[in-house]
């Protein structure tokens, strides 16, 4: 496994690039100090900027209830293939939605003293589970012998923070759901929010770079698919070549030293001041931000 390292720890002090590090890099400098660098923070205490960063909302129950419950659906089809009880199935998303929201703040709740209903949530959650089990793709996965034959080598949502070493620069990858077939690597990213394909497909082609990487497969050998699965089911399929690859890996390069150059000590990840960090000009951003109470 050649330039690259996958690991459960944060073995290295230098900050990770990851697709959604430098999407709120780009976006707004203050927030991102203040979700990375928060204990540098020397007007604002380091408790309140994560009770802050902390804030939960429904859009992000929605998304990791489908998540944690597609990950046990595909588990459960590597050990069986009995037919699926939905009626459980939705019982079940609807436990962990309530267990995700247990003792949690919502920022609807904080800054628009909404109160939440539970079943409101639910509704999108089931919605997006009924739209994943009955598309083509769906019952491709859980009814093709090939892709079922070789079960023990499915990547689902691994565990830990997916960090990995690529051209001396760390990186962030967790892909939700990678399978082989017919000498070709899937890669299957879920989505429950708004479609942002050219937004996405960095993120893919991350996925592709990773799976090239860490699995010494060729570029054209990865297919690599968005699935968006509300309001309804849509699925992009990314098409990588070897020029993509190269690409994205200075582009790796580029955006980490962006990121460089907000730090005193890039070996030991230790930020300038926060007056550094500045605001965003964009109102949009701060609309749906945590941390406007001390912005």
């Amino acid at each position: 496994m050649k330039n690259i390292k996958h690991s459960n720890k944060d073995t290295i002090k230098k900050l990770g690039w990851s697709f959604s590090r430098y999407d709120v890099f780009i976006n707004c400098k203050r927030k991102y100090f203040y979700d990375y660098y928060s204990k540098f923070d020397k007007e604002i205490s380091y408790d309140k900027i994560q009770m802050l960063k902390n804030l939960t909302s429904k859009t992000l129950i929605v998304g990791n209830t489908i998540h944690i419950i597609i990950k046990k659906l595909l588990s459960r089809y590597q050990i069986t293939r009995k037919p699926l009880n939905i009626n459980k199935l939705f019982q079940y998303s609807f436990n962990i939605i309530r267990k995700n929201s247990l003792n949690k703040t919502f920022f609807e709740t904080y800054y628009n003293s909404e109160r939440i209903n539970l079943m409101d949530i639910y509704i999108k959650v089931k919605h997006c589970l009924y739209n994943l089990i009955n598309s083509n793709r769906f019952k491709w996965i859980i009814s093709n012998p090939n892709i079922i034959a070789q079960n023990s080598r499915w990547i689902i949502d691994p565990d830990g923070y997916g960090e990995a070493i690529i051209n001396n620069y760390k990186v962030f990858c967790k892909v939700d759901f990678l399978f082989p077939l017919n000498n070709k690597i899937y890669i299957i990213d879920w989505k429950t929010g708004k479609q942002h394909k050219q937004k996405h497909k960095r993120q893919l082609i991350m996925y592709s770079l990773w799976a090239h990487k860490y699995m010494n497969t060729l570029v054209e050998d990865i297919v690599p698919k968005i699935v968006y699965l509300f309001p309804c089911y849509n699925e992009y399929t990314i098409l990588i070549c070897d020029e993509f690859v190269h690409d994205f890996m200075n582009l790796i390069k580029y955006e980490t030293n962006h990121m460089y150059q907000y730090l005193t000590d890039i070996d030991n990840n230790i930020p300038k001041s926060k007056d550094n960090f500045t605001k965003t000009t964009n109102t949009f951003y701060c609309k749906y931000c945590n941390y406007r109470a001390i912005c």
